[in-house]
């Protein structure tokens, strides 16, 4: 049964796409008259051509209307599909913003009534003593050139080094 559904939607499509191209051929016969240019003279192709060209404005500007009336409509479709959605309550959600609070604030808002007094999380936090770097003596880098100079001074920088 299926495949004689598909066999006859076929056919159907096939003899309904013959039809339209009949009725195209028709349609432009009638509109479109063959022209038969060997036998005018050179003023007669003339209004021919003014004729041709007033014919083709015309049909410019009913395809620029025809445009703006397409445009318009796609445009109040679209406003109206929004409208549809914001009726559904399908709306996106806003992005949430970054609020500032304190940290008994965030306990209490999200424990209620069980936070009783304030916490203090510094309390339990082990205490770091920081060391003093030691600094280097600015030294005039032109004393000891002499001594630093050669294998003994190189030797020297190394030993110093570690």
């Amino acid at each position: 049964l299926k495949t004689k559904l598909l066999k006859k939607a076929t056919s159907m499509l096939v003899n309904e796409k013959e039809e339209k191209q009949r009725e195209r051929e028709t349609t432009l016969c009638e509109r479109v008259p063959p022209l038969q240019l060997s036998c005018l003279s050179v003023q007669e192709l003339q209004t021919l051509y003014r004729e041709l060209h007033q014919k083709t404005d015309v049909v410019d500007e009913e395809r620029y209307d025809i445009s703006v009336k397409v445009a318009k409509n796609e445009k109040e479709t679209a406003d109206l599909n929004i409208k549809i959605t914001e009726l559904r309550g399908k709306m996106k959600r806003p992005a949430l913003k970054r609020v500032k609070i304190s940290a008994d604030a965030m306990l209490g808002a999200l424990l209620g009534s069980r936070v009783k007094e304030s916490v203090d999380f510094k309390a339990n936090l082990k205490t770091v003593k920081k060391e003093e770097e030691k600094k280097e003596e600015v030294t005039d880098w032109r004393k000891n050139v002499e001594a630093m100079s050669g294998m003994e001074g190189r030797k020297k920088l190394f030993d110093a080094g570690q």
